[in-house]
């Protein structure tokens, strides 16, 4: 079978081969010597970019930089600023570029070098492996958004086709769209179901609710994968219950790739591969294994853009059997969104949000955080951080696109505050309802 998906990996200049070797490199690296190889990289990351990126050297300043607990921890409103401001030296070119999802309320363009993306995708690869799916023949069944414009919809799903998977579109998860859903279901042979944790948690419950095991209709099913959105215990067990298959958790983010998989012994791994993760106090200090503080990362192989000691808005635990070599998530608090109910009676989880922002946010820094409020039905309220007022054409702008998304009849208000208030984990939670 004609490789597709790592061909297209190449086609992009992602070198998946020499990554998937230097990957196998790392793994091979024993418990004893896996302190130092974390430390060797993350000292080689730092002196990169304070000799490469001026961005990063005139944060860092005058700290001492032997001391890695002295560095800067970077927020996202550091990074709030055009991305030209932030690219290394001699990377203006040839990148991976994306923006984050604003889960968090605070979306911002970045970058990644080729290779250090290609390094991502060997750890994804691995990680998936564990589970016998393969990306160049594991038929995935993905439960995502996807960009409603024309150019944007079929770039979306030419990839599908490169990447072996079919997409569910979760902007409308009404019982009828779930019909249709399920007699894909019955029609075609799924390795693996991916997506958003809300909406394969609604599809679950609509199973349930029609009594239906999805394995009896989809005997080649094997595993489900979770991602972006806190998986309840008792959602976990719902889907166990009506998929008839293994349920694993994720946990990544745009910027940094995968953070964290649960292993086959039902163990949150954190990627101690390409990535240092941290787990610090309010004064950005490393806290003891066991205690609850803010995740950061590192990306020990970005030379593009620095990610060292960055925070990304969750609070989590390592579990006292950490080592060097295999950190283990113990727990991940906050990460959560609601599902909006709208006239209709059709259902959109908030993440659907996400995408409406996505679509209109420029690479200005101008909006700096917001959240959607849902107070009845059909009525909105937008509060947001930001430089100036919004604008008529952006309010348009984002009206045009909520109906695009969702539907017609809806109504927003728009407040611009000074700060918004925050969750007990200190995270923004984008969607919230009222009612």
């Amino acid at each position: 079978m004609m490789k597709l998906f790592d061909l297209s990996l190449k086609i992009n200049g992602f070198d998946i081969n020499k990554a998937k070797a230097e990957f196998e490199q790392i793994l091979s690296v024993s418990e004893k010597d896996y302190q130092n190889y974390i430390e060797t990289k993350r000292k080689e990351i730092v002196a990169f970019h304070l000799q490469n990126n001026s961005f990063y050297k005139n944060l860092v300043g005058k700290l001492d930089v032997d001391n890695w607990n002295d560095l800067p921890v970077i927020t996202k409103k550091e990074l709030q600023q055009p991305l030209s401001n932030r690219l290394s030296t001699g990377y203006k070119e040839s990148l991976y570029l994306n923006k984050t999802s604003g889960s968090s309320g605070t979306p911002f363009y970045f970058a990644k070098d080729k290779y250090a993306h290609a390094l991502t995708w060997a750890q994804t690869i691995h990680f998936f492996d564990w589970y016998n799916i393969d990306f160049n023949s594991s038929y995935q069944a993905r439960f995502y958004g996807i960009p409603l414009n024309k150019l944007g919809y079929f770039k979306e799903r030419f990839k599908d086709f490169l990447s072996h998977r079919y997409r569910f579109p979760i902007f409308d998860l009404s019982e009828k769209k779930f019909d249709k859903i399920l007699e894909k279901f019955k029609t075609k042979k799924f390795d693996y179901i991916n997506g958003y944790t809300s909406s394969i948690v609604l599809f679950g419950k609509y199973l349930q609710a029609k009594n239906i095991v999805l394995k009896t209709v989809c005997p080649s099913l094997k595993v489900c994968m979770v991602t972006s959105e806190m998986l309840f215990e008792d959602d976990k067990k719902l889907l166990e219950h009506q998929f008839g298959i293994p349920i694993v958790n994720e946990y990544g983010s745009s910027e940094t790739g995968l953070i964290a998989f649960q292993n086959p012994d039902k163990n949150w791994q954190v990627n101690a591969e390409t990535l240092f993760v941290e787990i610090l106090d309010e004064n950005n200090q490393p806290v003891s294994n066991g205690k609850e503080g803010k995740v950061v990362i590192t990306s020990l192989y970005n030379k593009a853009h620095p990610f060292i000691r960055y925070e990304i808005g969750d609070v989590g635990i390592l579990d006292e059997k950490s080592t060097w070599k295999k950190p283990i998530l113990k727990q991940l608090i906050g990460r959560t969104s609601d599902v909006a109910l709208l006239p209709s009676g059709k259902k959109s989880p908030g993440l659907t949000f996400y995408y409406v922002t996505k679509s209109i946010i420029e690479d200005d820094g101008c909006v700096k955080e917001f959240i959607v409020r849902q107070k009845t039905l059909d009525t909105f309220e937008i509060d947001y951080v930001s430089d100036k007022e919004l604008t008529t054409l952006q309010i348009e702008a984002i009206e045009k696109a909520i109906e695009k998304y969702l539907e017609t009849g809806l109504h927003f208000t728009y407040n611009r505050k000074s700060v918004l208030k925050r969750t007990k984990s200190g995270k923004l939670k984008q969607f919230e309802s009222e009612l």
